[in-house]
């Protein structure tokens, strides 16, 4: 079945509103060095998931340092719960940037970053993860995008149509910005992250949410992270906190994603 992929990393644009905020607020705005933002969820206090392709400049495929990135933890309307800088981060060892409209490219887009510090529970309360979901299981998505850069609704209601080489396919709908947003079950009344946001796609005339594998590459990134790897600055600088505080409240340039897999 031929699927047409987009990447969502994209451009600010009016806010919206966001359904049952104080139940998602470990979902948070990622501030990519001025251009542009993603999507992106807590699963530790100070661990962010997010897509890996959003760590990539979109023009000149270079890899973008993380201490360039902010973290704006249940922004609502201009206010974030929490902001912090990103101080390092991992994308899946299997993940290629340029690898062409692949499955591959899909399946292992995750990046896992780390913050300089730590987000309280008063907050943000971190997510847990769980396995991908079969074939018909609801799911539901929380991501910002260009028409909804301050305020991330909540759609539910939505299913996984099917996996392909890896891939899940789900009815969610989604737009630019919506890179890294955390796609979720619900487990004995609890959101649970099974996936994560890779691309929008077209699929026989219908418009479907394309999801990466979580498991085994999650595991990896948290090893590589334990173990001292990943890249960024083992310690911020003072002065780089400050600028960040001084930031907090400004909103990154407009910068466009574009190519067949979603960004």
């Amino acid at each position: 079945m031929l699927l047409r992929y987009v990447f969502l990393l994209l451009a600010l644009a009016p806010p919206a509103l966001a359904q049952d905020a104080s139940a998602w607020q470990g979902v948070g705005r990622l501030d990519i060095a001025g251009k542009g933002f993603c999507t992106g969820a807590l699963i530790a206090d100070n661990l962010v998931l997010t897509a890996a392709h959003c760590m990539f400049d979109a023009v000149s495929g270079q890899r973008i340092e993380p201490t360039a990135i902010a973290f704006r933890a249940g922004l609502i309307n201009g206010r974030a719960r929490a902001t912090r800088q990103v101080r390092r981060a991992v994308v899946d060892p299997d993940y290629v940037y340029d690898a062409g409209h692949s499955p591959n490219r899909l399946r292992n887009d995750v990046a896992l970053l780390e913050l300089s510090d730590p987000i309280g529970a008063d907050a943000a309360v971190p997510f847990d993860t769980d396995l991908r979901p079969a074939r018909g299981a609801r799911i539901s998505i929380v991501a910002y995008a260009f028409d909804r850069a301050e305020a991330p609704p909540l759609q539910q209601g939505c299913a996984v149509i099917t996996q392909q080489e890896g891939v899940l396919v789900t009815s969610c709908t989604v737009d630019f910005g919506a890179s890294g947003a955390p796609i979720f079950s619900v487990v004995a009344g609890q959101p649970r992250i099974v996936s994560i946001v890779s691309a929008k796609a077209d699929m026989g005339g219908r418009h479907v949410a394309l999801g990466t594998q979580l498991g085994q590459p999650l595991i990896q990134l948290r090893a590589a992270l334990a173990a001292g790897k990943g890249f960024g600055m083992a310690a911020l600088p003072q002065a780089d906190q400050l600028l960040l505080e001084q930031q907090a409240n400004t909103q990154p340039a407009a910068q466009t994603g574009s190519a067949i897999f979603s960004r």
